[in-house]
């Protein structure tokens, strides 16, 4: 007769399984929560270095004078510079680069991008021969 209350509750379904699943789902973010806070941990602890260590390392990483580039700029010749275009997704980029060299090489009007006379140049490159 003592056990009759405790079957009764084990036929109830809220106990046998809403319970343990409410205590998993709490029990896990708390166990979750833990474990991310070990990772957080670590990381922070991986980024510290020794004084000595990080001085050499932020003389290495001095900041560029805004200056310097300004000169590196007015070294530039960008009056004579070509518009290359890169190859298509479809296209063999290997082949089109290799093509693009030798038309810069030789210095034909193709080189540029620009079509010659005949519309000769990249476009023609690109063009695939009709079959029969």
């Amino acid at each position: 007769m003592m056990w009759s209350p405790f079957k009764a509750l084990q036929k109830n379904k809220t106990l046998t399984y809403g319970i343990p699943m409410i205590l998993l789902v709490v029990g896990g973010s708390f166990g979750l929560r833990e474990f991310t806070q070990i990772r957080y941990d670590a990381q922070k602890i991986k980024k510290k270095l020794d004084p000595a260590l990080e001085a050499r390392i932020n003389v290495q990483k001095q900041p560029v004078i805004l200056e310097e580039e300004y000169e590196k700029m007015q070294r530039l010749n960008l009056d004579e510079w070509s518009n290359i275009r890169g190859p298509r997704p479809w296209e063999n980029s290997r082949e089109y680069q290799d093509q693009q060299r030798a038309q810069q090489a030789t210095g034909s009007p193709g080189a540029t991008g620009a079509p010659g006379p005949a519309g000769e140049g990249a476009r023609a490159a690109r063009a695939q021969p009709d079959g029969p």
